[in-house]
């Protein structure tokens, strides 16, 4: 893809033994690389605030004004467990679910998780401009996504992989490292 030297998934076939669960901040790329990483796996790309959204008919914005953050975490274990038990795919999360004790459990337990680690000044030209981020509907959006990277940085941290993201790494560079991860640990893409 794209000339250059191909990716372990552009050599041979990979098959996935296990579901990748993408973890990281709001603005990590975890959807984008999500679903790029599953068309060239060959597996379906799950969303777990899509399926939330979904199932409750309203955003999640709208889901945090009306029941609350505490509602919101409790449906989005049950939606992780879900989708981690309907076989390998790509499962992107959302920013706040890898915090929860019982998720990392369950992710832990039925799949491998991947933090994709960008950093603050590159995730706040991701989300500056966009409005669909409940929790940074405050007075100062970029101290409350400061306090928040400092806040969940070590706990993505406990991830099984990190793969670092940079400002000049494309989708399809973050896709391939990503590949690459993936088959340098034994048991979660096995190739050809």
């Amino acid at each position: 893809m794209g000339g250059g030297v191909p990716s372990v998934a552009e050599k041979a076939a990979a098959t996935l033994r296990r579901t990748v669960v993408l973890v990281g901040m709001m603005g990590a790329g975890k959807t984008a690389i999500g679903k790029a990483l599953a068309t060239r796996l060959g597996v379906p790309f799950l969303d777990s605030d899509a399926e939330i959204e979904t199932a409750a008919a309203m955003s999640i914005a709208e889901i945090f004004d009306r029941d609350g953050e505490a509602f919101f975490r409790s449906r989005e274990t049950e939606v992780i467990d879900r989708l981690l038990s309907d076989g390998c795919s790509i499962l992107s999360t959302g920013g706040g679910a890898f915090l929860q004790p019982r998720n990392r459990a369950l992710i832990s337990a039925k799949g491998v998780s991947v933090w994709l680690n960008a950093d603050l000044h590159l995730l706040w030209s991701r989300v500056k401009n966009k409005d669909t981020r409940p929790l940074l509907r405050t007075p100062n959006p970029h101290a409350t996504l400061r306090a928040l990277y400092e806040a969940r940085t070590p706990i993505y941290a406990q991830a099984d992989i990190e793969v670092v993201s940079c400002a000049g790494f494309t989708i399809d560079i973050m896709t391939t490292r990503v590949i690459e991860a993936l088959a340098a640990r034994p048991g979660i893409l096995e190739t050809a």
